[in-house]
């Protein structure tokens, strides 16, 4: 199975991942809408941080109301399940799952890999 590798060293913080991310799932060049997102650490200690998704499944453990499930190791929500109880939000050990007041349930990645695609510095590299 491919996995996310990240490289917070190499990160410009261009946001094209973001943007992409937008794109792919809801047709919308609203970075604020992406599964993963780009902390900014300026001015000290001058660095970008990724934070996207490892599949590590604590969301789906912690959801109350079982909308999370594991498909082939990519775990996703169902929005028809989801109660928007942000449960899975705070408990996500990679600060990796966000919500978004048009989105009736949290964001998170999916691993389309369209990130990967347009990240020219190679922050973003796929795994397997």
């Amino acid at each position: 199975m491919k996995a996310l590798v990240l490289h917070n060293d190499r990160c410009t913080g261009c946001s094209l991942c973001q943007v992409i991310c937008a794109l792919t799932h809801f047709k919308e060049n609203n970075p604020k809408k992406a599964a993963i997102h780009i902390s900014r650490q300026f001015p000290e200690p001058g660095t970008f941080e990724i934070h996207v998704c490892n599949q590590c499944g604590v969301c789906k453990e912690v959801c109350p109301s079982d909308a999370i499930s594991n498909n082939d190791g990519i775990y996703i929500i169902d929005p028809k399940k989801c109660t928007l109880c942000q449960i899975c939000v705070n408990e996500c050990p990679q600060n990796a799952m966000f919500i978004h007041k048009e989105v009736p349930y949290p964001i998170k990645c999916d691993l389309c890999g369209e990130c990967v695609q347009v990240c020219a510095a190679g922050a973003i590299e796929w795994r397997e």
